[in-house]
């Protein structure tokens, strides 16, 4: 017959004990250890890239990447519009990019985002409008321009009423900012005006940067917003956002070309999607290498025609647009003869000049006295840089 040893078990207990003990220590060492996703992407890359999403009622309202550069605290906004349409693996099959959040959800979505331009984007902050507009009322409001009153009516009667000017707006009238619908608007004024409400959101983050360093007010804000980071993770995140330069942030919609698919008009980004690829690149790169004067103002550009090519110019317009810059004009050069194309630096800024030349892989850069004659009335007084287009630009780059 066997009987139990008291000692014995006292024993296993207390190898029990010692083993939950070590369990305990291990843990808590690795957590101690454990770097800040935010630093440790700092670490690796020197820009911040964080996705953000408004969504509304099973539909997403905007989709923007945010670009940040913490050591001059500038920042860029690339609007990725709902109908841009691509061939999605998520999916299998081409659809518009909204189709991915909305069937397969936020993690697949920022996959694709990825994929579409070319490059990581390790953060995302989901807003969901009915508590963004709580979210709203807590930063002390949203201050946007609207240039004329808004009295209107949807489809079930409900009536909107804005005020014009330059209006904070609490959060049941930026839900209605972002919701009513004008019969005269067209596309491009609703992206704008949507687009308003992001700046207007990274401005309030700059104005209450107190509140948001504060541990135990960020907990109330950070419950209307979702991410994939943990709660210490995104209170370093906006804590570091919070400091852009809102002023100067200005957003960038990539163009394509639509065509319709099963019964949708969808938004191809030009050259097979290589020009989204193109235009994150050197806004990424922009920010870095170039100082707080270059990153300040938009670059106005003439683009002239100096081959046979039939709208060479005005095709090229589309395409420098989408990369962030004004265009005065278009036309054709003093003759269509050019082999060459050039870039011409009205300005003297070398930097800048160089950063436009690599968009479009023209080293051909000619610097131009700058005039102080006031009465000068040519079309360069008017512009930064001209480009002549030669024979060797095939639409996108000029060949080697």
């Amino acid at each position: 017959m066997k009987t139990n040893n008291p000692n014995s078990n006292k024993g296993a207990f207390l190898l029990f004990l010692i083993f939950l003990i070590l369990i305990s220590v291990t843990v808590g060492l690795a957590l101690s250890l454990r770097v800040n996703a935010v630093d440790e992407n700092l670490e690796s890359d020197r820009v911040i890239k964080t996705l953000v999403v408004m969504e509304d009622k099973n539909r997403v309202l905007f989709t923007d990447v945010f670009i940040y550069y913490p050591v001059s605290q500038r920042g860029a906004l690339i609007n990725i519009l709902g109908n841009t349409g691509a061939i999605f693996s998520s999916l299998g099959r081409v659809d518009s990019i909204d189709s991915v959040y909305l069937e397969k959800g936020i993690d697949s979505y920022k996959t694709e985002v990825e994929n579409l331009v070319g490059q990581s984007i390790p953060f995302y902050i989901v807003l969901n409008l009915t508590k963004f507009g709580e979210l709203t009322d807590m930063l002390g409001g949203m201050k946007v321009f609207i240039p004329s009153p808004v009295d209107v009516k949807d489809e079930d009667g409900e009536r909107y009423l804005l005020p014009s000017g330059v209006v904070s707006l609490d959060g049941d009238k930026i839900r209605t900012y972002l919701n009513y619908e004008k019969i005269d608007e067209d596309e491009d004024d609703g992206i704008e005006r949507r687009q308003n409400v992001l700046l207007a959101f990274f401005a309030a983050l700059s104005r209450n940067e107190k509140i948001i360093q504060d541990k135990k007010s960020f907990s109330e804000i950070s419950r209307r917003m979702s991410s994939n980071l943990d709660e210490k993770e995104f209170h370093r995140l906006v804590s570091i956002i919070s400091k852009v330069d809102s002023e100067h942030l200005s957003p960038q919609t990539i163009t394509g070309s639509r065509r319709v698919v099963d019964g949708k008009t969808l938004l191809f980004p030009y050259y097979d999607g290589q020009l989204i690829k193109d235009v994150f690149k050197q806004v990424s790169n922009s920010l870095i290498s170039l100082d707080n004067a270059n990153v300040n103002r938009t670059y106005v550009l003439e683009i002239q025609n100096g081959t046979t090519v039939s709208g060479l110019a005005r095709n090229t317009m589309a395409l420098l647009r989408s990369a962030g810059y004004d265009i005065l004009s278009t036309g054709n050069a003093d003759s269509n003869d050019y082999e060459k194309t050039i870039i011409i630096n009205h300005i003297g800024n070398a930097e800048v000049a160089k950063s436009l030349g690599d968009f479009i892989r023209c080293s051909n850069i000619i610097e131009e006295t700058v005039s102080l004659d006031a009465d000068s009335t040519t079309a360069a007084s008017n512009v930064d840089f001209t480009i002549i287009l030669g024979k060797d630009f095939d639409g996108r780059y000029v060949k080697k």
